[in-house]
């Protein structure tokens, strides 16, 4: 069986980690190296490089050399697909609760004079 996994799941699989989501928020300031980005964690340079990797399959950052420094960018791109998602879903259970906000409105008014008739 193949499985094929799609940007989207790359992109919710990145963002699933409170880690790879403080590297993405340090990473809204602008570029950093790897090291900088290592350095509010106590993690392993290894192991952020495999943050890292996991951020970069999922397009959210971008690495590049230079000599033996690693810079790191974000690509929010992917992003707009998983809120546009996300927002498909907000706008159904908005409705949803607005539904049963109605019928509990009409359950909780007492019946009017005409109505016991």
């Amino acid at each position: 069986m193949v499985t094929i996994i799609s940007p989207l799941d790359l992109t919710f699989g990145a963002l699933a980690d409170p880690i790879r989501r403080a590297i993405l928020a340090t990473l809204t300031e602008g570029e950093a190296t790897v090291g900088e980005l290592a350095r509010p964690f106590r993690v392993s340079r290894p192991a952020i490089s495999k943050h890292l990797r996991v951020l970069e399959r999922a397009g959210l950052v971008r690495r590049a050399r230079d000599g033996r420094i690693s810079r790191c960018a974000l690509d929010a791109t992917p992003m707009r697909d998983a809120a546009d998602w996300v927002e498909r879903y907000r706008r159904f259970w908005d409705g949803q609760l607005a539904s049963l906000s109605r019928y509990l409105d009409r359950e909780s008014t007492p019946p009017s004079p005409e109505q016991n008739s």
